[in-house]
């Protein structure tokens, strides 16, 4: 038996240490690292009948509208009136109230009603559009600063999913319509050194899409004059088949190619299987 499994066999003697760990107001992740538990299903069951920290606890913003809610309903309102009242989804609405007993149904004018209920969507709308803008400014600012390493394993990552794979003669050609993705995957290529005069650029773009701005539009997003863009590829119109990629904000897609890139590529993918190894069971254990 190992040192490490005559540890865990003493399951007595680390409740002990961890009930005490949660009582001095620790997190679970703070006991697992102060202890060197990463089982965890043997964490849970060390720290089993102790209340979490307050300060763990995540608050429910929806926990208000629901209280409110079913007194709403107790006071015998329908899910149209609630969602007029509140702001919220019927569907929601359901879940938090249907253990309640349903009001007797009242006879209400059919145009106020529905006039009613359109307010109660727009309503549920606007506050949905608001949560969705706070969570994605709140996630955006949790990123912070990214390091040299956090960049160089999404870049590899990145390639991998998005990249060319190309064997026995490998290659580095990166395609995308989304100028975000080709911005990161150049700040990775400049981490990596990778001179601008090892670049090229192509445009893939609809015979149909204006040629012109999209060529216009890439080598603005990409900061490089047009001596480093080839020849454009136009694809032909198909009749029978219903094209999304239409209107003014088309652009096509844009080819990012590494000259001399074979041996960036073979660093590439092992790079990619490190990155794999790592994050399989056996390693877990040393992530930081």
């Amino acid at each position: 038996m190992t040192a490490e499994m005559n540890r865990y066999a003493d399951f007595d003697g680390l409740r002990k240490q961890a009930v005490a760990l949660r009582r001095e107001g620790l997190s679970l992740r703070q006991i697992r690292d102060h202890l060197k538990i990463y089982n965890n299903d043997l964490l849970h069951r060390l720290v089993k009948g102790e209340p979490p920290p307050e300060w763990t606890k995540r608050p429910n913003a929806k926990d208000d509208l629901r209280d409110r809610a079913r007194e709403l309903r107790l006071q015998g309102m329908t899910y149209d009136q609630i969602q007029v009242e509140l702001g919220c989804s019927k569907s929601s609405i359901s879940l938090w109230v249907r253990d309640l007993p349903k009001p007797e149904r009242k006879r209400i004018p059919v145009e106020s009603d529905m006039r009613k209920a359109q307010q109660g969507r727009q309503a549920a709308h606007k506050r949905r559009k608001a949560e969705y803008a706070a969570t994605r400014q709140a996630a955006t600012e949790a990123v912070g600063a990214v390091t040299d390493r956090e960049l160089f394993i999404l870049g590899v990552a990145l390639y991998w999913a998005e990249g060319a794979k190309a064997r026995p003669q490998p290659y580095i050609n990166f395609a995308n319509s989304d100028p975000d993705m080709i911005r990161v995957f150049l700040a990775w290529l400049r981490l990596l050194g990778i001179e601008d005069d090892r670049l090229r650029f192509f445009v893939q773009i609809h015979e149909t899409g204006d040629v012109v701005a999209a060529e216009a539009y890439w080598a603005e997003v990409v900061g490089l004059d047009r001596t480093h863009f080839g020849k454009t590829s136009l694809k032909r119109h198909n009749p029978k088949t219903n094209r999304k990629n239409v209107g003014a904000d088309y652009r096509g897609v844009l080819s990012v190619r590494v000259l001399r890139g074979a041996d960036l590529y073979r660093r590439i993918e092992g790079s990619w299987y490190g990155i794999v190894g790592a994050a399989s069971a056996p390693a877990l254990k040393n992530r930081t």
